[in-house]
């Protein structure tokens, strides 16, 4: 988008948040970047330059504004809904990948070169691998800067910087501000946290819908290791530095956030994740013009816009508990996830509440035995397998998977249908166009609605929904009185 410089020049005179992360706009005469709602008077046209990401205006010579703070806005959509190399490499950076594993780890996931991979991203994002890492350390630094009283030394390792001075370099350069002058800013009557917990704002693009999110969340949650309490859905998190517990409550213009990890190194990934669970990237407004094109999808719409797809922070885990979850209820499924969480679990500490489990990992799962599940024989071997699959590597369900592949390997496993297959590659693949006609939700939904009620009929008709069919699974779900579609009780 940033190349259609007369759209963007009246995206940025409207002040429209919408266009947030879609681009971002450097003003010459200043030398800083904005987000397009940035609320100061829009500078003239010919002196605005726009930029694909933060990375590229950060190369370009500009710093951050501090009025509109740009490098948090919401993500770009853009690697919500395509699977090209170049969104799944932007999601593995999201997820720290370069971080922990250099742009070599990056581009071996991908499968490509590290030349090949930084030619793509440069030319789409104007920035290469590095300098969109760079942002992103950037950021939490600002985070821990502005949020925790601890010492810069200590923040800069956190935040993923190789030394204090590229730390104490780059938080000048973006910020134009010192690490000290920008806690300084900080108001005065809001002392920060203490060490290991972060309270923060997520922001998302409007409107969105917090009924189906946390409905379904809440209603399908895994005693010890998912629970809603006091306004808020908690869950553990396993990190690549040790475990975390987020809390995450909906508020009319943002997700309120808090954080307690066990080490600061893993807030970027801990961030990242909550985002990616709670789809705050979306661009609903897209997606929601494409359904409400449908006359038996408008009421829908029009009665709660914004939904989202609640999707997972662990896709493994996940892939478990989809299987777990074939032909019983809900709370059956929470029953054999609460059993399998007990017995190969990681305990932990929840000083504020009632989790006490991570969930285990494949390789901890590897170790069960069949003959301890508490369901049929060939639900046994479809579990066993999976797990065996997941904890060889054989299957890659991560954020910077190829849905394709990992449909067509999943689909090689016994027991794995079009319902079971499709809901993965919907929570947590995070595919926008997954669907999964067989439900049997989605076809009493499509029965009251007067649409096609047969998988291969309704999946004929849904090819106008494309490519956002996951979400108008979420407003068929939403015609049922069930209790993932409703905002719990405080």
């Amino acid at each position: 988008m940033h190349e259609d410089v007369e759209r963007c020049v009246r995206a940025v005179r409207s002040k429209d948040a919408r266009f947030d992360g879609w681009f971002f706009t450097g003003v010459v005469t200043t030398g800083i970047y904005c987000r397009p709602s940035c609320p100061v008077v829009p500078p003239k046209p010919e002196n605005m330059r726009f930029y694909p990401s933060a990375a590229a205006a950060q190369q370009a010579g500009f710093r951050a504004c501090k009025r509109c703070r740009p490098d948090t806005s919401p993500g770009s959509p853009e690697w919500n809904h395509r699977a090209d190399v170049v969104a799944r490499a932007m999601r593995l950076i999201a997820d720290g990948v370069v971080d922990r594993e250099g742009v070599p780890g990056l581009a071996g996931r991908l499968g490509y070169s590290t030349r090949q991979i930084e030619r793509q991203l440069n030319a789409e994002l104007g920035a290469g691998p590095l300098a969109l890492a760079r942002a992103q350390r950037a950021q939490t630094a600002r985070l821990l800067i502005e949020t925790t009283p601890l010492p810069m030394g200590d923040i800069a390792f956190a935040a993923g910087f190789a030394s204090i001075r590229a730390f104490n370099d780059t938080v000048r350069e973006v910020f134009a501000l010192t690490p000290t002058q920008l806690r300084d800013r900080v108001a005065k009557g809001h002392p920060p946290a203490g060490s290991g917990t972060l309270t923060l704002r997520l922001p998302f693009r409007a409107p969105l819908c917090p009924d189906n999110l946390f409905g379904h969340l809440t209603a399908t949650a895994v005693p010890g290791v998912e629970e809603w309490r006091d306004g808020a859905f908690r869950r553990t998190m396993r990190l690549p530095h040790g475990h975390g517990i987020a809390a995450l409550s909906p508020r009319p213009d943002h997700v309120a956030c808090t954080l307690t990890l066990s080490d600061l190194r893993d807030l970027t990934i801990a961030i990242s994740r909550c985002r990616w669970m709670l789809d705050l990237d979306a661009d609903p407004v897209a997606v929601d013009d494409l359904l409400r094109a449908d006359p038996a999808m408008a009421p829908l719409v029009d009665k709660s816009p914004g939904r989202r797809v609640p999707r997972t922070m662990d896709a493994p885990e996940f892939a478990v508990r989809a299987v777990l979850g074939q032909q019983v209820s809900v709370a059956a499924a929470r029953t054999h996830a609460a059993r399998l969480v007990t017995a190969y679990g990681d305990a932990i500490t929840d000083p504020g509440g009632g989790l006490t489990h991570l969930f285990p990992t494949p390789a901890a799962l590897a170790e069960l035995d069949p003959e301890a599940l508490a369901f049929p024989k060939t639900r046994r071997t479809t579990l066993t397998t999976l797990v065996d699959a997941l904890a060889n590597g054989e299957i890659d369900l991560g954020v910077g998977s190829d849905w394709d592949e990992a449909r067509t390997r999943l689909y090689a496993l016994p027991g794995f249908g079009p319902w079971t297959v499709e809901t993965i590659a919907m929570r947590a693949l995070g595919d926008p166009d997954a669907f999964i006609p067989g439900d049997l939700g989605i076809k009493y939904a499509a029965k009251a609605l007067g649409l096609p009620a047969t998988p291969a009929a309704l999946t004929k008709h849904a090819a106008r929904w494309r490519p956002w069919r996951a979400y108008a699974v979420q407003y068929l779900w939403a015609t049922s009185e069930h209790p993932i579609n409703l905002l719990p009780a405080n």
